[in-house]
């Protein structure tokens, strides 16, 4: 069996290129959309909600510490807050805004 390229031969090889390129570029679109639908905008959408909850931290709040401490905030500055840990009014502890995972309002009932 002999092998002889023809004009029309050659013309289906060369379409059949670009069409696995155009191929593998939609199946690269594919996999992006399903990365950033699955992973990033959760991520995002988590961090945001982290922003506004922190950005609402006022004293009196019951807080959650990310090392499992319950407290209450007795003072808020930029990046910092002063916790109360406990009924011993000498139990207070800066610590970073960062360091909170929850946020109860005293007049909230959960």
């Amino acid at each position: 069996m002999s092998f002889i390229m023809t004009a029309g031969n050659a013309a289906a090889a060369q379409g059949g290129g670009f069409a696995s390129y155009a191929m593998l570029i939609g199946w690269v679109v594919i996999i992006g959309l399903f990365l950033y639908f699955t992973m990033i905008r959760p991520q995002k959408k988590e961090q945001n909600r982290i922003k506004t909850m922190l950005s609402e931290l006022e004293s009196g709040d019951s807080v959650l510490t990310s090392s499992g401490f319950y407290g209450v905030v007795i003072d808020v500055d930029e990046d910092t807050v002063i916790v109360e840990f406990g009924n011993n009014k000498n139990c207070r502890i800066p610590m970073q805004k960062t360091a909170i995972t929850q946020i109860e309002k005293p007049g909230a009932n959960s």
